[in-house]
């Protein structure tokens, strides 16, 4: 069950490894507690963690006990984002670059490799105690996000159905070991945005399993208001696990929104993911959100900044979000003015 009471203490701040993949994991863990993180949100694919190992052999899930343990911290979330990405996406020659290299070019081997593999991730995430698997479902129908030619509603309902019944066997299995799936609401998901993640819930309703990973970064630049995303979301039960990431619009009357095919990074985007701290979103709203539906869960820094150095940048962010937490009163600040 997810964690949902304040403590004393404030909430755990957590490094998502999917941006730090090519380091080895005793590296990564002595790295991460040197940049000054509690803990891991651990991206389960290349040289930090081999998914496949940890489901077959217990002695590796002790070494990755240990090797946390060693290190000062813990884990409270797995993330298979680009195993979950070749589930539900119709195919696609870039999937290629998510996938196992003998399975390149075979869109039908690549899904049932990610649904199985999904499968394996709640197996070892029960293994290690990990309540929380992160993570993107992919979408049959983001190519399909402006309607022309015309989207009819009976395109845009059988994709939505498409995604429940290929994620319905993966939440069974999450069922089994007690494992939530929390999407991370995203461009090219399913659920990219606040209605198209009501509609997914609601198609759902049956899989309590089922609920979202809130990252303001990629609501923001839509035009949705983070805090007031997240606090519709907390008061359905449906925010299982939190990502601070920060993000700058920066239109200039030739920059538009859609990127124009321009790389990340790139100061002629008209939007660019920043290190936390030096982007727009507006983390304090957040905080309170979050003490205003109990959120006892980590504060998990997805760090992207092509534009700062790693390392300084997650260190710098670390600090950062240790600063902007802060616990929920358990006094109503007028209580004392009185006889």
């Amino acid at each position: 069950m997810v964690d949902t009471v304040i403590k004393d203490e404030k909430r755990k701040v957590t490094l998502c490894t999917c941006q730090w993949a090519d380091f080895k994991f005793e590296e990564l863990c002595a790295l991460a507690k040197q940049m000054g993180y509690d803990g891991l949100e651990i991206a389960v694919w290349g040289n930090s963690f081999d998914l496949d190992r940890a489901y077959e052999d217990d002695e590796y899930i002790n070494f990755i006990q240990k090797t946390l343990e060693e290190n000062g911290l813990i884990c409270k979330a797995f993330a298979t984002h680009i195993i979950g990405q070749c589930v539900g996406d119709a195919p696609d020659p870039r999937l290629n670059n998510f996938a196992p290299s003998e399975l390149a070019n075979q869109p039908e081997r690549i899904r049932t490799w990610a649904i199985e593999s999904m499968k394996k991730a709640a197996a070892v995430a029960s293994k290690l105690g990990v309540e929380v698997i992160t993570g993107f479902t992919g979408s049959p129908i983001w190519k399909w996000v402006y309607s022309f030619p015309q989207t009819t509603e009976d395109m845009v309902e059988a994709g939505f159905e498409e995604i429940f019944q290929l994620w319905k066997p993966i939440m069974e299995e999450f069922r089994k070991y007690n494992v939530k799936f929390a999407l991370e609401v995203h461009p090219a998901e399913i659920a990219y945005d606040y209605y198209s993640s009501k509609r997914l819930i609601e198609k759902f309703k049956d899989y309590p399993e089922f609920g979202l990973n809130f990252d303001p970064s990629h609501l923001f630049w839509q035009g949705i208001t983070p805090h007031l995303f997240l606090n519709d979301f907390m008061e359905m039960g449906k925010v299982y696990h939190v990502h601070m990431k920060d993000i700058a619009v920066t239109l200039d009357g030739r920059s538009g929104l859609l990127g124009s095919h321009i790389d990340f990074g790139d100061l002629k985007r008209g939007w660019n993911f920043r290190s936390l701290g030096h982007g727009q979103v507006n983390f304090e709203e957040i905080i309170r959100v979050l003490n205003q539906y109990d959120y006892n869960g980590p504060l998990s820094v997805e760090w992207e900044d092509s534009g700062m150095d790693r390392v300084m940048g997650a260190t710098e962010a670390a600090e950062f979000v240790k600063k902007i937490d802060f616990k929920k009163s358990d006094i109503k600040f007028d209580d004392a003015i009185a006889n």
